[in-house]
């Protein structure tokens, strides 16, 4: 295992009250301490504090954030901090994700459907493997991390290594690329698959955008060339590569021979148990569906839906917890949770929320009651694995004050630009449009931002419409954006391609956005979770990244989540407008470069190349992909006869790709 040391790379030192957070911090996790809580307010520099604490640790380190926009923004920064470094990013690969679930009330199966973003997948192969081959690792996740991942021996075990110079006889080592779910295709190749071209195989593994050429002569392997997976161009020569498994979820034909007979002696016992009960349908429906899936498992070693086998998979008892990523990290492991009010919540819900859609598919004899370990941690189990912990929060919750003393909860509070908390000031509901556009007008003058928050998606929508229509470049963002363009979203308003977005929650922790001097939030009064005092402050510290930050709060009457969030505005503001005074500080916006996060991360494919330089193999891969975007369109507005017509083009360019050596 690679022993790099962490190097924390940065123009800036710590200041204001950064230095006594880190030294606090520090103190507590040399002394063992389980649980602190650095309590720092929006704007103040947590994340350069985090990466403090991460250089004078030198230990794995896991982030974790509440949603994947937050996670990405995180990575970006912690991918700069440490560019020498393994910072990666793991979160769900789903772009579209409906569960299999079944609705007793109206006879409804929903069959599982997904999109995977394969972007996202690469980045979650590329963190595992960091973890089980370096220790210099940050780990960016989301909390859908705490789901069942495969388990860590096999995925290690089964990794296929090779070096030149040695023999590999070729059916036995196609054979071991097909075993750990790699795919052969003809052309094109894609992550997870590789090509036979002669005595050249080509490899494409998951966690990289780069390909390997493997020449044999005869059965050794005389060659491994890094080539790049797009122009074919070569990279470097290397005398050794490792091929991990293509997907997470991999098992031995040893272990497939020993989970069979297990999976058909617990069906005959549940079919037994649904006959007894009077359950003809649901005991036939389990039959045919698990017996498909048995025969999918003894052919190909796969099946869609494996994970609901994991119990057998991994000779595991019912209910035992899953494996999951951070079963992946070492023991001495350290842990910060971001924004800790949004994300232990979210942990401890996420597994009752889980077992309600399951009984309804055991009940019923669509899955067998081992689906039931296909799940989330219990909070207790992920308690269990975080040995120590930093809680990050403007706005600590229950969990963070009930497991902390008050020593434990270090404030941070000061901002190194001198910043204050921003002006807030209370307005009627009566002609907030019109005092919107006002503040608008006036926002955009100073080549400054505006973000507004609403409490539904509906009227994000219909306001971003309305501010289109009367000549604003703004545009809405809530949790039917896709994770990618949600990120371009934000990189677009900070360069001031669109002034204001007009969002709901996803506005409210973590998103640093200096740009932003005006904040105007829409039914202030309103009461739930939205409106809260906590939800308020952190809509505040948007603002509090620039030093003209105003925010204003539409509302017909004080509540007390109002009158709370602006006292601690108060109390916030006059400490930092102390420490101002005493050290001769002027309030300065943040000067932070704009990165398009999607860019530095990869998440965007490589289309910034001139279509003229390109080779004539590389005119002709993206040529294909454009008409296969058409082809799409034309499908689903049932252009049957364009649709024929784009396939056989199709056809006809993957015809001229087809013998072609890279």
């Amino acid at each position: 295992m690679e022993q790099k040391p962490f190097e924390l790379v940065s123009k800036f030192t710590p200041t204001g009250d950064q230095p006594r957070a880190i030294k606090h911090l520090t103190k507590g996790i040399n002394d063992g301490l389980r649980h602190q809580t650095l309590l720092g307010a929006t704007g103040t520099g947590k994340t350069f504090t985090m990466a403090n604490i991460i250089a004078e640790q030198q230990r794995p380190t896991l982030i974790l954030a509440h949603n994947k926009t937050l996670a990405a923004q995180l990575c970006s920064e912690f991918q700069q901090f440490f560019p020498n470094n393994a910072v990666s990013y793991f979160v769900s690969y789903y772009d579209y994700y409906q569960p299999e679930a079944y609705i007793a009330r109206s006879d409804t199966y929903i069959e599982k459907e997904a999109t995977i973003n394969e972007e996202i997948n690469k980045f979650r192969h590329a963190a595992t493997i960091n973890l089980l081959t370096r220790r210099d690792v940050i780990i960016v996740a989301s909390v859908s991390c705490i789901y069942g991942l495969g388990d860590v021996s096999t995925y290690t075990e089964m990794a296929v290594t090779l070096e030149t110079e040695k023999d590999y006889p070729r059916q036995e080592f196609l054979r071991s690329l097909v075993d750990v779910q790699y795919k052969r295709i003809k052309s094109d190749l894609e992550r997870g698959t590789f090509e036979v071209l002669g005595d050249v195989i080509t490899v494409f593994p998951p966690n990289t955008d780069t390909a390997y050429t493997l020449e044999f002569w005869g059965d050794t392997l005389d060659t491994i060339t890094e080539v790049d997976a797009f122009t074919g161009e070569k990279i470097k020569s290397l005398d050794t590569i490792t091929f991990y498994p293509a997907k997470h979820n991999v098992t031995t034909k040893e272990v497939l021979n020993r989970a069979v007979p297990k999976i058909e002696k617990d069906l005959e016992k549940r079919l037994k148990e649904m006959n007894e009960m009077g359950k003809i349908v649901e005991a036939h429906r389990l039959n045919q569906r698990t017996r498909y899936d048995i025969e999918m498992l003894r052919e190909v070693g796969y099946v869609s839906g494996i994970e609901n086998y994991v119990r057998y998979l991994n000779d595991a008892k019912a209910g035992a917890p899953p494996t999951t990523l951070l079963d992946y990290f070492p023991k001495d492991f350290l842990c910060f949770v971001d924004e800790s009010h949004i994300s232990i919540p979210q942990i401890g819900g996420m597994f009752n929320g889980n077992l309600a859609r399951k009984n309804n598919l055991v009940e019923h004899g669509f899955r067998l009651p081992a689906a039931y370990d296909n799940r989330p941690l219990q909070f207790d189990e992920f308690e269990s694995r975080i040995k120590q912990a930093v809680y990050v929060s403007a706005t600590p919750g229950k969990y963070e004050y009930g497991n902390c003393e008050k020593a434990d909860i270090i404030e941070q509070i000061i901002r190194p630009t001198g910043l204050l908390d921003p002006i807030c000031t209370i307005k009627p509901s009566q002609h907030q449009i019109d005092d919107i556009m006002e503040n608008i007008r006036q926002t955009i003058e100073k080549n400054e931002r505006v973000l507004i928050t609403t409490v539904t998606k509906k009227s994000a929508e219909d306001l971003s419409e309305y501010l289109i229509e009367n000549g604003v470049k703004a545009t809405y963002l809530h949790s039917d954006i896709d994770t990618l363009e949600r990120i371009e979203i934000l990189t677009q308003l900070r360069r001031g391609t669109i002034d204001v977005v007009v969002g709901i929650n996803l506005l409210r922790e973590g998103l640093d956005l200096p740009e932003v001097s005006m904040i105007c939030i829409l039914d202030a009064d309103k009461q739930g979770f939205l409106r809260s005092r906590d939800s308020l402050l952190q809509i505040i510290g948007r603002a509090a990244r620039n030093a003209n930050g105003q925010v204003v709060l539409y509302a017909d009457k004080m509540t007390p989540a109002i009158e709370q969030a602006l006292g601690e505005t108060s109390r916030r503001r006059e400490i930092q407008e102390a420490y101002n005074k005493k050290h001769g500080i002027t309030p300065q916006t943040i000067l932070k470069e704009i990165h398009d996060i999607a860019d530095q991360m990869g998440l965007k494919e490589k289309q910034t190349r001139d279509f003229d330089k390109l080779t004539k193999k590389e005119q002709i891969k993206a040529l294909i992909k454009e008409l296969n975007m058409q082809l799409e369109m034309a499908v689903e507005n049932w252009q049957f006869e364009q649709a024929a017509e784009l396939r056989d083009e199709i056809a006809t360019l993957e015809g001229k790709l087809a013998g072609r050596k890279r």
